[in-house]
């Protein structure tokens, strides 16, 4: 069987998070170890005199050999005699590079000599490098830094989840969720009812108003009206009509449709192409779903929707989606809605696992990888 990603997090295979940081940390320390045995100050001033002088080298290869331009030899030993003058005292390599110029210095130069010259320079661009590798040890250290936060929010979204797998193979199956669901289902074929009754028998301007101020509240996830469809109906004598009478003019024919409407034009503008929004419109957003949320949302949610539904349903819907929020009051509502969560979300193969023990030892595993790295985030601090 495939093992799970917090198995292979502390197992054997590929290294983890942990260990990539721990290795990345050490190569950061050995490169920071070699630079500080010189000095980072002088290997930079280093490094500056040793590509300056490759440079020379590179522009002046073919220019200042053999019988080649005079001139570029002169200007060329000229400004390797000025580069290599005024060197630091205590400059890593000073001596190689007075031996290089030294070299340089000769009546004539072959191609030969360059590549002669080169190889001299070859131990202080190894030395140079030295900054090179710690600024890339720096970079790798970085990035496992971040990778191990990353991994460690992922095991905490899994946890999470374990958790909750966990708290549903606790649940009482046999509990009666009736007591949620029968209210819950009166309410939502209630407004349900009410709100095809509102949607069919309301003047558009007014139904689409509702939906407007639906905005004042978040958890009441209405779509707000297309702004030119509100205005064509507050404008227009065709906003008197309701809802389904407008999507009907809106597959009339022009010529037809000029027999009902003031402006025809305006019409299959603001509504013909808002057909999908407008017939898209229902109850559902104050609809309480099922299982049913928290008895900690239930109450913010059903205050939420009341202020909606008390505008197109009658008191006695109002009354049903109050007596879905006294669910909330029940001293076992916890206990029935755990029960219909796990009713509802459990499957065949979380059920195995739960009655196997795989989700408490994958727990165990996963806690135990997110404690590793919470100590090793510890250990080795943002750079």
């Amino acid at each position: 069987m495939a093992r799970s990603d917090t198995e292979i997090e502390s197992g054997a295979g590929p290294p983890g998070a942990v260990e990539r940081l721990e290795q990345a940390a050490d190569a950061y320390a050995r490169a920071h170890e070699r630079v500080d045995s010189v000095g980072a100050d002088a290997l930079r001033d280093c490094r500056d005199i040793y590509r300056e002088l490759w440079n020379l080298l590179e522009s002046y290869d073919g220019r200042a050999t053999g019988g080649g331009d005079f001139e570029a030899f002169m200007e060329f030993q000229g400004r390797v005699g000025t580069l290599t003058d005024d060197l630091s005292e205590d400059l890593p390599e000073r001596d190689t590079f007075e031996e290089i110029d030294d070299f340089l210095q000769q009546r004539r130069l072959t191609e030969s000599d360059f590549e002669q010259a080169r190889e001299m320079l070859s131990p202080i661009g190894d030395l140079v490098g030295r900054l090179d590798e710690l600024d890339d040890a720096r970079e790798q250290y970085k990035k496992a830094r971040t990778d191990a936060g990353r991994r460690r929010d992922e095991l905490s979204d899994r946890i999470d989840e374990l958790e909750r797998l966990q708290r549903l193979g606790d649940a009482d199956l046999d509990a009666p969720v009736e007591h949620l669901r029968e209210p819950i289902e009166r309410y939502n074929d209630a407004v349900t009812e009410a709100f095809t009754d509102f949607r069919r028998n309301t003047p558009a301007r007014d139904a689409l108003a509702v939906i407007e101020r639906a905005d004042a509240y978040p958890l009441v996830e209405f779509r707000s009206p297309p702004a030119e469809l509100l205005t064509y109906v507050r404008e227009h004598d065709a906003g008197t009509e309701p809802i389904p009478k407008l999507l009907e003019y809106a597959d009339y024919s022009a010529s037809k449709l000029d027999h009902y409407v003031d402006d025809a034009a305006a019409l299959r503008s603001a509504v013909a192409t808002r057909q999908t929004y407008l017939r898209r419109l229902d109850a559902e957003p104050v609809r309480v779903d099922w299982p049913p949320p928290s008895a900690t949302a239930l109450p913010w949610l059903c205050r939420a929707y009341r202020s909606v539904v008390a505008r197109f349903a009658d008191e006695s819907v109002v009354a049903a989606l109050r007596e879905v929020r006294g669910l909330a009051e029940r001293d076992d509502y916890e206990r029935l809605r755990e029960s219909a969560l796990a009713r509802s979300e459990l499957t065949e193969a979380e059920r195995e696992r739960l009655a196997s023990g795989a989700v408490e030892q994958e727990l165990s595993v996963a806690r135990e990888a997110r404690a590793a790295i919470d100590d090793a985030l510890d250990t080795y601090s943002p750079l």
